[in-house]
């Protein structure tokens, strides 16, 4: 039996793309160094989910460039300004998040998180300074193979100094504002100005790819709950209810949000699953939706567990040894 490695890291990037099936091949072949062990696609959503894996020595991290080269891979083949979806977007790569596995600590996903934020801000070439220091500053750079426009990148939680939230960033770049009617959002904003500066990169945004933003947290379980009507806003009345910062469930936060004819989701982050999990988020939907006389569906993770991602890992490891 293969020996379970001593430290892993996951990164789940988000990429506002899931039509375009030659540019996800490109991102999918992209990912050199580490493995793929979960893909979740919404169509309705335009956007795609990858959950990469691989062991966080030697140095530099596998994973480094592997998340380099899926993220270069995306800005080359996404057009920014022509994508158009109901999910809230920052950029053609929208969000990046690095999580310890097996005996991992959260500093080293920290550490990693850091040295990705710094390679895609300075044009894609090795590493810029950012305004703090971590360990990965010691790391080689990385060769860019060609030039690419700098990116604004946004770091958050164990990756920021401060420890800024992921919803607090969000929140200042105007994430959770649709642009379009439709509940879309849809193409590049009109001010490529930014109201926060970023940690790395240019201090404006190109239109044709937006920002990223790039952390480092403990687990996250991503639930979505589907509620049976065209109305938006009563999931967004239901999930302000639902979630932390309205009164609701510890260390949940949620959306509410359009997903298809006659149907809208209630789309939760589980902060700490162990305080508030799936089945605490799927009962209070439920009988916030019911006193309004709607139905909900069965709700449904966008990703594997902790302990599947792991087991898909070393089989996948296994088999190429």
């Amino acid at each position: 039996m293969m020996l379970r490695p001593m430290m892993l890291a996951c990164c789940k990037i988000y990429i506002s793309e899931s039509r375009n099936a030659s540019a996800l091949r490109a991102i999918e072949r992209a990912a050199s160094g580490a493995v793929i062990v979960n893909r979740f696609t919404d169509d309705a959503y335009n956007r795609v989910g990858y959950t990469l894996v691989a062991p966080l020595l030697p140095a530099p991290p596998p994973l480094r460039h592997a998340v380099f080269g899926v993220v270069r891979a995306a800005l080359e083949a996404i057009d920014f300004r022509a994508h158009a979806g109901t999910h809230p977007r920052l950029g053609a790569v929208d969000h990046i998040c690095f999580h310890p596995l097996a005996q991992a600590s959260l500093h080293d996903v920290a550490a990693l998180a850091g040295a990705v934020a710094a390679d895609i801000g300075d044009k894609l070439q090795g590493c810029s300074p950012l305004l703090f220091s971590f360990s990965f500053q010691s790391l080689p750079r990385l060769d860019s193979n060609g030039e690419l426009a700098a990116v604004p990148t946004f770091l958050y939680g164990a990756a920021h100094w401060e420890g800024r939230t992921l919803a607090s960033i969000r929140r200042q770049l105007g994430y959770f504002k649709p642009n379009s009617s439709g509940d879309q959002w849809r193409g590049a904003p009109e001010e490529d100005t930014l109201p926060v500066t970023p940690d790395a990169g240019p201090e404006r945004s190109p239109r044709s790819k937006g920002v990223v933003v790039v952390g480092a947290t403990d687990w996250v379980d991503n639930y979505n709950v589907p509620v049976y009507t065209g109305d938006v806003d009563a999931a967004r009345r239901i999930a302000r209810v639902v979630s932390e910062r309205g009164g609701g469930l510890r260390s949940v936060q949620a959306m509410g949000l359009a997903h298809g004819d006659g149907v809208v989701e209630v789309a939760c982050n589980l902060l700490d699953p162990a305080k508030a999990g799936a089945e605490q988020v799927q009962d209070m939907v439920g009988r916030l939706a019911g006193a309004d006389g709607l139905s909900v569906g069965k709700g449904y993770f966008t990703d594997l567990s902790q302990d599947k991602i792991v087991e898909l890992y070393l089989q996948s490891a296994n088999v190429e040894a």
